[in-house]
């Protein structure tokens, strides 16, 4: 059995080398298996980013690749009912999806979504009737450039397969849950989503990763999104896991013609959480909206990287994040909007916003613009600093304590970032966060 001690930094890039043909003799189907070790090949002739490659010189990894893992969780749980109730977001109206270490547990999910295409990622891998649509659509937008990505083809075997038909509308939002409990050891998934929103559809997915167990979980997930013309995706993510969590999540979004996608991305807990987000316009009139959340203490890292490429004219870009940092907490904002020649009468905005309420916390930004459209609207920003002095007086003059008045204050200094929420449960559950994170009662 591998131990969870750490050891030497190359050792985990060993480990993922030495388990592949273990792990590709444990799957059912094999038609990926060109593709996993091209894959694998890949990720062994470049290894995992170090402070060096630019995409990460704000991100240390070692604390992730400096353990060893298990790549074989085991399946059994323990886990009660009201461990499970206390995850919910009092969404009884919802639909929910539950996998516990990697399983899909069909007695722990509520699935009543008609009409539609829904299958365990695994079980589609076995399905040879979507064996066509995995081989259209799979990896097709994923980078083949970055480590994570292909690390993720490697060992990719648990997460989700949903096709929603044309002109389908799912009403009740979906709640994915991945939950890790009863491992002994450090263990390393790889989840895989795919989400294809046909023409004239719509759907709203709320996904959240929760760790159990007292051994450290390094979750590598990859989720692609394909939003077709008139339609409309929605994808929430959760992240308030606890400190032996490490996350790296790769989303990618590809539009069609007058198509509408967000993703919102609301970090609240784990030790290292890397979002790497990237949008690809395929047609015109397209709205997409990125907006984020962060509030971090101690030493923990949430790093947002996110790109959008700006293919055809007149379409729009949105994104919006703002963090806070206190303790040793350290964040990372790197955002790209990419207009090419052709896409004219772009509107393009970017806003990062910072506020540090420790002399420890440290923000690195760099919102970046690259444009080769002359008759675009396109506008980038950042902001690092404390509370505004002043207000905090005028709330303190009027009886409110100094604690109080700084958590209004950074409540409403987050606040923006969700008001393209429509799911009321879940608005909800984030002011509760942000409220609780601030050590403060609010009522809502």
């Amino acid at each position: 059995m591998v131990q969870t001690t750490d050891i030497p930094v190359m050792a985990l890039k060993e480990q993922i080398i030495e388990n592949h043909n273990e792990f590709l003799e444990s799957l059912r189907h094999r038609f990926l298996d060109d593709s996993r070790k091209a894959a694998l090949q890949r990720f062994q002739n470049v290894g995992f980013p170090t402070k060096k490659d630019e995409e990460y010189k704000y991100t240390n990894l070692k604390e992730i690749t400096g353990k060893s893992y298990n790549f074989f969780p085991k399946e059994s749980h323990n886990i009660t009912k009201e461990q499970f109730d206390e995850l919910h977001l009092g969404e009884e109206n919802f639909d929910w999806i539950v996998f516990v270490n990697g399983k899909l547990h069909k007695e722990l999910s509520k699935v009543s979504i008609e009409n539609v295409e829904f299958l365990s990622f695994n079980y589609a891998l076995n399905d040879e009737k979507h064996k066509e649509v995995f081989e259209k659509y799979f990896n097709s937008i994923a980078s083949k450039e970055q480590v994570f990505t292909n690390l993720n083809l490697a060992y990719c075997k648990y997460g989700f397969f949903l096709k929603v038909p044309k002109n389908v509308v799912i009403e009740k939002p979906i709640h994915v849950f991945y939950i890790s409990q009863n491992q002994e050891e450090n263990t390393f998934y790889n989840t895989r989503n795919l989400l294809i929103v046909e023409e004239g559809a719509k759907v709203e997915v709320i996904e959240s990763h929760h760790n159990f167990d007292s051994t450290y979980v390094l979750t590598n997930s990859v989720t692609e999104i394909f939003t077709y013309p008139n339609a409309k995706a929605d994808w929430h993510k959760l992240q308030n896991d606890n400190n032996t969590t490490y996350l790296i999540d790769n989303t990618f979004a590809r539009q069609e013609k007058d198509s509408l996608t967000t993703v919102n991305t609301f970090s609240f807990g784990g030790k290292l959480v890397r979002n790497n987000l990237d949008f690809i316009h395929n047609g015109s009139n397209i709205n997409s909206f990125m907006n984020g959340i962060t509030i971090i203490g101690k030493d923990q890292l949430v790093d947002h990287h996110t790109a959008v490429h700006h293919n055809f004219p007149n379409c729009e870009s949105y994104q919006n994040y703002k963090g806070i940092f206190d303790g040793n907490a350290h964040g990372v904002f790197n955002g790209k909007v990419f207009v090419d020649k052709i896409a004219q009468k772009t509107n393009a905005y970017q806003q990062n916003n910072n506020v540090l309420l420790s002399e420890g916390a440290s923000i690195d930004t760099k919102p970046q613009l690259e444009i080769f459209a002359d008759d675009v609207k396109c506008s980038h920003g950042c902001t690092v600093g404390q509370l505004n002095e002043d207000a905090l007086f005028y709330l303190r003059a009027r009886g409110i304590s100094k604690k109080e008045a700084q958590a209004l204050l950074l409540y409403a200094f987050a606040n923006d970032a969700m008001q393209n929420i429509d799911i009321e449960p879940l608005k909800e559950k984030i002011s509760k966060l942000l409220a609780e994170k601030l050590g403060v009662d609010i009522e809502f």
